[in-house]
């Protein structure tokens, strides 16, 4: 069996794609348990969350387990195949390994050396372990993966490299203004009760906010997230508890509100948000210059469709003909159409009233189209030239005035509608604007120790795999070796029955320490070289070696995962 990852993140895809394929809770059970009973796969484990969704499985064929864990997540996720197929990336093996442990460091974060993905990573295996689609390979997988994390935190600087969403989100905010003195005093709003909102919320009282109300479908999780709040011996914050429906009213209250929910719509509508704006200035939200020229253009009449001055009432031309870009007046390219066309349409263009100039029939050809282009630049001299599309006037943009209400959005898909941000007096940071913030966000020096950390660690597991690969081959020649002196012993009984207790133990002693003299040299070896690249086939040499039957070498490998699956404890 082989480690194979699918997934894609904020690297493979836009956001729009990650919003769209997000997975609830429920379709993370439901894929978890599909993919297991695929062929290919025999164990399996999700890892989701706001901006990532990877599928690991162990599994028997490559080509098979990609094909099926790539439909399987366009099946679970809404976004058909086709679609997703471009923003799926697959690793595997250790090139798996490698990338489990860099996200797990927070390599492959949306902001890089941010600690919060090893919480996400410890769900994912409790999740697959309460399932029970998480056996040895990934439990062992995911469990290192938390202990590589934790190493890359302690030994490192990497947290100087990047902090979490949270905090990122809120330095966005303040547009770069020290977080603590811009949150100051503020009334904050707190919408979800997961972890995320939780980080958030604890984060905001730190930075030393006046008020925390928290919403939340369930009422009782947001009064116990408020009693936490409540009772931190760091800070001093009043936090109190709201049930969903008070959101609007809430909203009305706070200068800073934080939302992230597992809802399949939209929490906060632009419409609601405009109110609020609205209530809290007195004046409309209105949309800022820039958006309003992006109205403008969206609300230009569809090419042949439109009206400029005149009208197109007579207007010479077969409007569903005329090729895509060209406007009634003539203010678009005029490339495709024929001489005769031009001047019919510039005379029009000119006086509104078409020039009827009648062909000749029958004439066609290079002679008859350089009279009518002739023709056309006559009209055209006489009644001016046709119309060229004239850029717009430059519109001076008018300054958007300063934000009254802060809105954060965690939530994948996303909580507040996106016309937010086209809203004057509001500053709205979602998951998009943030992936589009980070890009050019620094990397610490300490990004490269922690890189040499995985790859070191990538090497060691791939060692310990490849040498818990042969060990139930050796375990089996073991046994073969015992049952063959056990055998021994047996037939001695019989050819010297009057063999007293004393001697036969002896014996049976000796023949032992031969054997394991014996096996031990070949053992020890064939372990150690099975743990560097390229090892695996020396338990199938073992195997042949010492013509040891494959159902007892499998049986010994089941008998282990066993063990390994009742004694797993929490990572």
């Amino acid at each position: 069996m082989s480690l194979l990852v699918v997934g894609l993140s904020h690297r493979s895809a836009p956001v729009s794609v990650l919003e769209r394929a997000s997975l609830n809770a429920d379709a993370q059970l439901k894929l978890l348990q599909d993919t297991v009973a695929a062929e290919p796969a025999a164990e399996a484990a999700v890892l989701a969350t706001c901006n990532r969704i990877e599928l690991y499985a162990d599994v028997d064929k490559f080509h098979a387990g990609v094909a099926e864990l790539s439909t399987l997540l366009a099946q679970h996720s809404g976004v058909g195949l086709e679609e997703l197929t471009p923003h799926l990336y697959v690793h595997y093996e250790d090139r798996a390994v490698h990338h489990l442990f860099s996200v797990a460091c927070g390599l492959d974060s949306m902001v890089v050396g941010e600690g919060q993905i090893l919480g996400q990573i410890k769900d994912s295996l409790a999740r697959a372990q309460d399932l029970h689609t998480a056996g040895r390979l990934l439990n062992e997988l995911f469990q290192q993966a938390l202990r590589v994390g934790k190493r890359a935190h302690s030994e490192t600087g990497i947290d100087r490299a990047g902090q979490s969403l949270v905090t990122f989100g809120l330095e966005q905010l303040s547009a770069g203004a020290d977080v603590q003195q811009w949150a100051r005093g503020k009334k904050a709003l707190v919408i979800g009760a997961g972890s995320m909102s939780s980080l958030a919320a604890a984060t905001l009282a730190r930075a030393g906010v006046a008020e925390i109300v928290v919403a939340n479908r369930t009422f009782e999780r947001a009064e116990r997230l408020a009693q936490i709040l409540s009772e931190g011996d760091d800070t001093d914050v009043l936090a109190r508890a709201v049930p969903m429906d008070s959101v609007p009213v809430e909203l009305t209250r706070a200068d800073v509100a934080v939302s992230c929910t597992g809802a399949t719509g939209l929490v906060l509508t632009a419409d609601s948000v405009a109110a609020t704006v609205a209530g809290r200035t007195g004046a409309p939200a209105v949309k800022s210059a820039a958006v309003r020229e992006e109205r403008q253009g969206a609300e230009t009449p569809a090419p042949g469709t439109g009206t400029a001055a005149g009208g197109d009432e007579n207007c010479p031309l077969d409007l569903s003909s005329v090729p895509s870009g060209f406007s009634v007046m003539g203010e678009a390219a005029v490339a495709g159409l024929d001489a005769a066309t031009l001047e019919q349409h510039g005379a029009w263009a000119a006086g509104g009233t078409a020039v009827d100039r009648p062909r000749e029939s029958g004439r066609t050809g290079p002679e008859a189209e350089a009279e009518l282009i002739g023709a056309l630049a006559v009209t055209a001299t006489r009644v001016g030239r046709i119309p060229e599309r004239r850029r717009p006037e430059p519109v001076a943009e008018v300054p958007r005035p300063e934000p009254v209400l802060f809105l954060l959005d965690l939530a994948m898909p996303r909580d507040v509608d996106a016309a937010v941000h086209r809203l004057a007096g509001v500053r709205l940071v979602d998951i998009e604007s943030l992936a589009d913030a980070s890009a050019d966000a620094p990397m610490a020096a300490d990004v490269d120790m922690v890189r040499r950390i995985v790859a070191d660690e990538v090497a060691a597991f791939g060692a310990a795999q490849r040498a818990a690969h042969i060990t139930p081959t050796v375990v089996a020649l073991r046994s073969m070796a015992a049952d063959v002196v056990a055998g021994e012993i047996a037939r001695l009984e019989g050819r010297l029955p009057g063999l007293d207790d004393k001697h036969r133990a002896e014996i049976t002693q000796t023949v032992k320490r031969v054997v394991d003299k014996l096996l031990h040299a070949p053992t020890v070896r064939v372990k150690q070289l099975a743990a560097e690249p390229g090892g695996a086939g020396y338990a199938d040499a073992l195997r042949t070696l010492f013509d040891l039957d494959q159902e007892t070498v499998a049986s010994v490998s089941r008998a282990e995962n066993s063990t390994t699956e009742k004694n797993r404890g929490p990572a």
